[in-house]
């Protein structure tokens, strides 16, 4: 595989410089000690690199962890619990205190901050969505530190967010923001230099599979802990051309570095690639809901989806997979099976088997009625 181990991408990060609303995204190995406890040290440091960043005319916004380690301190366990119940009971004590801690150490610097506690239910919402992305934006316009976490208190497996990775890049989406900062214990990815050595790798223009297959493990080891959920979460944000940089949060100043366009971790993203315009419905739909089934569709509807933007009839179905209802998410797949774009299905998964590679005059019929033509209406789908 070839990797760009260049000194540094001048182009890329000089473009990094400019950026004036920032995510910044800081996991628990950053801000806890190896025993799960807060590492204020740290925590302090940290805040006065973002303060910074504030007092530069930049608008920030943190996605933190850490409260569950906070709740940890508070309940004197020596480890971390491996119960749900007991995660969440260390969450919603932890929570507070981290926040009270954060109001401390910002308030030195006469910052303000508030808290926005999130499930992926907020964000898959229409109405809360939007409310959530105003509410970020008007805190933005008062010079206010909006701090993110998931609500692990009341998440379940069907909400969770899975890692505040992937919600620092829905986050960086729903905003949008012009950069995504992961902060880790890692200085980016590694690449295998020979003699079981391995070396940062400064830039990459996409995620491939090669890539993914290395952050998984099946291949050569890329990095440790967590670099694959770190890639998923890049993916997104890469997608709408937001530039990602994964770097060590426990290096003094490394914020500022990146800032700076110095060659600090590793910056994804293709400067030169043009990108794709998406309004915020769009990214709504294709962001921030899960797929909860899949269409397969023939050869001849895939061109008229990608070439022609037109919206997916019956006739262009082959095969349809999972249980869902009016109104949910799909992948739309073509033969192959690569992903030709995500939409909000008009019928059933029942009734889009039985109208499969029928003529829309047919529906009534089969159906008994007729309400839309449309499996998937081009207004409701978005390409990838």
């Amino acid at each position: 595989m070839q990797f760009k181990h260049m000194k540094n991408a001048s182009q890329e990060r000089e473009a990094i410089k400019s950026a004036r609303r920032i995510v910044v995204k800081i996991g628990s190995r950053v801000l806890v000690q190896r025993t799960g406890r807060p590492d204020t040290r740290r925590m302090r440091s940290l805040v006065a690199d973002l303060v910074a960043l504030r007092k530069s005319g930049r608008e920030v916004v943190m996605v933190s962890s850490g409260a569950v380690g906070a709740g940890i301190e508070a309940l004197g366990l020596s480890t971390r619990p491996t119960t749900i119940p007991d995660l969440q009971m260390a969450a919603a004590i932890g929570q507070s205190r981290l926040m009270a801690t954060y109001d401390q150490l910002f308030g030195r610097h006469r910052c303000r901050i508030a808290q926005v506690l999130l499930t992926h239910d907020d964000l898959k919402n229409r109405e809360r969505h939007l409310n959530t992305r105003n509410t970020i934006m008007n805190l933005l316009r008062h010079d206010v530190i909006p701090i993110v976490n998931e609500n692990d208190v009341v998440a379940t497996e069907e909400i969770k967010f899975g890692d505040n990775d992937m919600l620092a890049a829905l986050v960086s989406i729903l905003v949008p923001t012009d950069l995504l900062i992961m902060l880790s214990s890692t200085d980016g990815l590694r690449s295998p230099a020979g003699g079981g050595r391995t070396r940062r790798v400064p830039h990459l223009k996409k995620i491939t599979r090669k890539v993914r297959e290395l952050a998984n493990g099946k291949a050569d080891s890329l990095t440790t802990g967590g670099m694959s959920a770190k890639l998923d979460a890049a993916s997104y944000a890469a997608e709408v051309g937001i530039p990602v940089i994964i770097a060590n949060g426990r290096r003094d100043g490394v914020l500022e570095k990146i800032i700076e366009g110095k060659d600090v971790g590793t910056l994804i993203w293709d400067h030169a690639a043009p990108q794709t315009e998406m309004d915020s419905r769009k990214r709504w739909i294709a962001f921030f809901h899960r797929a909860k089934g899949t269409i397969e569709i023939d050869e001849g509807a895939g061109r008229s989806l990608i070439n022609q933007g037109k919206s997916l009839l019956p006739i262009g179905v082959v095969e349809v997979d999972g249980q869902f209802a009016i109104g949910s998410l799909v992948n739309l797949k073509a033969p192959d099976g690569t992903l030709v774009a995500r939409g909000l299905v008009y019928f059933s998964s029942d009734d889009i088997r039985r109208i499969k590679g029928r003529k829309t005059t047919e529906i009534e019929k089969i159906l008994g009625t007729r309400n839309y033509d449309e499996v998937v209406h081009r207004d409701n789908m978005v390409l990838i």
